[in-house]
C-alpha cells in the first residue's frame, strides 16, 4: 500500500512559516547543489497533497512547475472550487476521503507538503506514515507552527538523521505501529 510521507522544513523553534506566510527564512541554509536530499525523495512519489496557501506562495516564488511536473498529480486542498490545470486538482471534498482513495490505488508514495491546516488533519486522522523534517538553525519566535494542539499522541519510530555543513538538521521517524 502507498504511504503518505511529510517532507518539511521548520525552524528549530517549530514554525513553519514566519507571520503573513513568510517562507523568506528557508534562505539561510540555501546552498548551491544542496537539495538535502528532495531530488531523491521526489523520485519515490508520484502523487502531492499540498494546502492551498502553500501551493500559492510556491507558485508565486517558484511557478507552478515545481509541483506538476507532468511526472505527478498534485491535489491543492482548498475550500473554494477551481478548474484542474494539468495534473494540478483543487480539492474541496473530505481529506479523509482523498488519502483513502490515493492510498487504495497503485503508484509510487505521496508526499504531503504542507501546510499546517493539512498536516494536522492528517495526523488527526493517523494518516502520515513517514516524516522527514529539516531543522533550520533559527528561532522565529511566532507564525505557523508545524504541530498544532489538539491532535492523538502518536508513537515514532527513529529511521535516521543527518546533518549538513549550513547547519540543517534533516530527521526522519517512520510511524510506529
Amino acid at each position: 500500500m502507498r504511504k503518505i510521507s511529510l517532507f518539511i522544513a521548520t525552524s528549530l523553534d517549530g514554525y513553519i512559516a514566519k507571520p503573513n506566510d513568510d517562507l523568506s527564512f528557508l534562505k539561510l541554509v540555501e546552498k548551491e547543489g544542496e537539495d538535502y536530499g528532495y531530488a531523491a525523495f521526489t523520485d519515490t512519489i508520484d502523487t502531492l497533497i499540498i494546502g492551498r496557501k502553500t501551493y500559492d506562495y510556491v507558485l508565486k516564488e517558484i511557478g507552478s512547475s515545481f509541483y506538476d511536473n507532468g511526472q505527478r498529480d498534485v491535489y491543492v486542498i482548498t475550500r473554494t472550487p477551481r478548474p484542474s490545470v494539468g495534473r494540478t486538482t483543487f480539492y474541496t471534498g473530505k481529506l479523509t476521503d482523498l488519502v483513502a482513495q490515493l492510498k487504495s490505488e497503485n503508484g509510487k508514495n505521496i508526499y504531503c507538503d504542507g501546510g499546517a491546516e493539512v498536516i494536522n488533519e492528517l495526523l488527526k486522522n493517523d494518516l502520515i506514515d513517514e516524516f522527514i523534517i529539516s531543522v533550520i538553525p533559527v528561532l522565529l519566535g511566532s507564525g505557523t507552527r508545524l504541530f498544532k494542539d489538539g491532535r492523538p499522541e502518536q508513537i515514532l519510530e527513529f529511521v535516521k538523521v543527518k546533518t549538513f555543513e549550513t547547519g540543517l538538521t534533516q530527521l526522519h521517524y517512520k510511524r510506529k505501529k
